[in-house]
């Protein structure tokens, strides 16, 4: 091999052996892997050039770090092959002496590389050994993953499944609510309703009431049919259901569709009704009164309302039944207290008028009455008293007094005497039961008055010259209280002229004010009466003396009330007006106002 400095011609196997060998020396320096790869790659760029017929080697930049070598083929482009080389030794890299040498250094470079391959052996065992560690972590750590992704997903499945219950119970708690707040308001219906219909004792007004009550929300119609009333009903005729109920006793449904109302029994659409659902509900009491005949508001009857109306159905017919004993009662009574309540008498030389009102309020009848009746002696007793409590019993007890006291007085016996007899049958006859009376007593020609109360309210004195005074005496007291007792009597002159007022505590008496005020206010309506109009007509001013006192007002007690007028004139006695004694007493409902 002929070279330049950094050129070799290769022609044959031994040039490049020398060639290959020179290079080797240069890059002694390089790592010695990098070295391998770049003395392999540049022995088979010579192999086939040597094929091929031969090249150059051309050694190109020399620079610190880097060595470059061209391969140049016979009639193909160059090939060039670098690498990283410091410390390269001096020198032209001139031929060795022999080729046993570069075989040595082949062979050395050889066992180098392969002590380095071992070492990265070594190494890439150990590191395959870590990477199994690794591995076997990974898997562990997979495994730990895969444990913790199936409780994941087990935890979300039981958060779901909880999810799903909670919903559950909310709706649950959503319609137990509902249903609470449906029961309260139909509780509280029933509650109001039933309050209403037994407030009054009026039958007529309770029938008035219900479809107040019930329409539109819980009946688009209302019909009550009872047994003992003769009207007709406006269709003509009664649902079948409602003739089923009353001949059963139980509640019936008719309807297109089955109602499914608990205790109620279904049937056919009503003819009278077919397109509306009907319920027709018994009203019983002790017997049976009625039936209550509901159209339902909407195309069917909700069950739960159905039972409330069921329960209201028994509350209305126990109020009806009490209403009718107690317009029963109330009928006996007021006949009964009609036929105590005589004509007044006429009397020479005085005129008698009278009203009696029942309470507005109660029973509407009590032992309250008025009499008037002459003595053998041809004196006059006016009488007037009251019976403790209201009712049936009050108004026995007041005729039997009554008659006591008239067959006491015909013996002659004074007010005094006539009180104190009266009281001493009470207190044995009657122990609990008690009264009040004052007995006034005229004679004909004398202008004294003579009197006697027992615990009642003073008597009231309308002068000719239209002063008033109160005869307030002290009264004895009350009849039928458990202790001997003589009532005294009193005198007082009484001009001719004069009215005399006898009347119940019921006309002055109100529960907020007392008993004082409404005297007072009796004494300022008597001063304001006509003196004309006391002459002529005592019947109108008793009329008008009530108006004041009483006038569009409620009142808990029974008002009586009997005046007395002195005629001052001679002459015919007046005849009493339409409106006195028996026509004044009230036989009316108890609500209507003072007759007028």
């Amino acid at each position: 091999m002929t070279a330049a400095p950094d050129t070799w011609t290769i022609s044959s196997a031994a040039d490049a052996a020398r060639a290959r060998s020179a290079v080797a020396r240069l890059t002694a320096h390089a790592p010695a892997l990098d070295r391998a790869r770049f003395l392999t790659d540049l022995t088979a760029h010579l192999r086939r050039c040597l094929d091929e017929g031969g090249a150059e080697l051309v050694l190109g930049s020399r620079d610190a770090d880097r060595l470059q070598i061209d391969v140049r083929p016979t009639g193909r482009p160059p090939h060039r092959l670098t690498l990283t080389c410091p410390q390269r030794p001096g020198g032209d890299g001139a031929d060795s002496p022999d080729l046993a040498d570069a075989l040595l250094t082949a062979d050395r470079d050889t066992g180098e590389l392969v002590e380095q391959l071992d070492t990265s052996r070594e190494e890439v065992d150990d590191l395959r050994a870590k990477l199994d560690e690794k591995e076997a972590l990974v898997r562990l750590h997979r495994e730990e993953l895969h444990e913790t992704n199936q409780g994941v997903l087990a935890l979300h499945a039981e958060l779901d499944a909880a999810a799903l219950a909670q919903r559950e119970l909310l709706d649950a708690e959503r319609a137990a609510r509902a249903e609470a707040e449906k029961a309260r308001g139909l509780l509280t219906f029933l509650a109001d309703a039933s309050a209403a219909v037994t407030a009054s004792l009026d039958h007529e007004a309770i029938l008035r009431r219900l479809p107040e009550l019930l329409v539109p929300e819980y009946a688009g119609q209302v019909d009550v049919w009872l047994f003992d009333d003769e009207r007709v009903p406006r269709g003509g005729g009664r649902p079948a259901a409602a003739v089923a109920a009353a001949r059963t006793g139980r509640p019936k449904h008719a309807a297109g569709h089955p109602g499914g109302l608990p205790g109620v029994d279904d049937l056919p659409p009503s003819v009278l009704a077919p397109d509306r659902p009907l319920l027709c509900v018994p009203l019983v009491a002790h017997r049976m009164l009625g039936v209550l005949t509901l159209t339902a508001p909407g195309p069917r009857f909700d069950p739960d309302t159905s039972v409330m109306l069921v329960e209201l159905a028994r509350r209305i017919g126990t109020a009806l039944d009490h209403a009718r004993r107690y317009e029963q009662h109330r009928d006996v009574a007021e006949a009964l207290q009609r036929a105590q309540l005589t004509d007044l008498p006429d009397v020479e030389g005085l005129s008698l008028a009278a009203r009696y009102l029942p309470a507005t309020r109660g029973l509407n009848i009590g032992g309250d009455w008025y009499d008037a009746f002459p003595q053998p002696d041809g004196s006059l007793l006016a009488v007037i008293g009251d019976v403790t409590g209201h009712g049936l019993r009050a108004a026995v007890m007041m005729g039997q007094l009554r008659t006591a006291l008239r067959a006491y007085a015909v013996e002659g016996d004074g007010p005094g005497r006539v009180l104190t007899r009266l009281h001493r049958m009470l207190r044995h006859q009657q122990p609990d039961l008690y009264a009040t009376a004052v007995v006034a007593r005229f004679r004909p020609g004398d202008p004294t008055l003579v009197w006697a109360a027992a615990g009642h309210p003073p008597l009231v004195v309308r002068e000719p010259d239209g002063s008033v005074r109160v005869l307030d005496a002290k009264p004895g007291i009350m009849l039928g209280v458990p202790i001997p007792y003589e009532f005294q009597e009193h005198a007082v002159d009484l001009p001719l002229g004069s009215t005399l007022a006898l009347y119940t505590d019921g006309l002055v008496e109100r529960r907020a004010l007392g008993i004082d005020p409404g005297i007072d206010r009796l004494t300022e309506a008597m001063a304001a009466l006509s003196a004309t109009e006391l002459e002529r007509d005592l019947d109108a001013s008793a009329q008008s003396l009530l108006k004041p006192l009483l006038d569009d007002s409620e009142r808990d007690d029974d008002v009586c009330m009997l005046l007395c007028h002195t005629i001052r004139t001679p002459g015919p006695v007046p005849v009493p007006s339409p409106r006195s004694d028996r026509g004044a007493v009230r036989t009316q409902a108890p609500d209507r106002s003072v007759p007028r």
